[in-house]
C-alpha cells in the first residue's frame, strides 16, 4: 500500500530534486538505510543514476559499477569462507539492502512496462 505525502521544501532543494522527481521513494529509502560503511558509495551511485532521469529500459539494464560489483563478490567470498570481520559483515548487510532496493525498483519498472504495453 502506498501513502501519499506532501512536503514543503526550499526552492534550492526543489531545484535539486527536479531531476529525480519520479524517484523520491527510492531515494528516501536509500537515504534511510543509515549506511555507515563504504557501501554508501554504492547508494550514491544509484542516486546519481536516478538523477539522470533513466528510461524504464535503462532501469532494467542498470548494474552497479564494476568496482562495487567486485567488492560485493569479495565480501561474499569472505562470508562463504567464514572470514568476515564485523565491519565487513555490516558492509555486506548494507550492500544487500541496497541490492534489495534496486531489485524493487526494477520490479516497478517491469510493472510499468506491462501497464504501457
Amino acid at each position: 500500500m502506498m501513502v501519499q505525502m506532501t512536503v514543503q521544501v526550499s526552492e534550492k532543494l526543489a531545484h535539486r530534486l527536479r531531476p529525480i522527481a519520479s524517484w523520491p521513494p527510492t531515494v528516501l529509502e536509500l537515504s534511510l538505510v543509515g549506511l555507515k560503511t563504504v557501501a554508501a558509495a554504492t547508494a550514491s551511485e544509484v542516486v546519481r543514476f536516478l538523477e539522470g532521469g533513466p528510461t524504464t529500459q535503462e532501469i532494467l539494464d542498470y548494474h552497479a559499477s564494476e568496482e562495487s560489483q567486485q567488492r560485493l563478490q569479495r565480501l561474499l567470498a569472505l562470508s562463504a569462507a567464514g572470514l568476515l570481520g564485523e565491519a565487513e559483515r555490516q558492509e555486506l548487510d548494507e550492500r544487500e539492502e541496497i541490492e534489495h532496493i534496486v531489485v524493487m525498483l526494477k520490479a516497478e519498472a517491469v510493472q510499468h512496462l506491462k501497464q504501457t504495453a
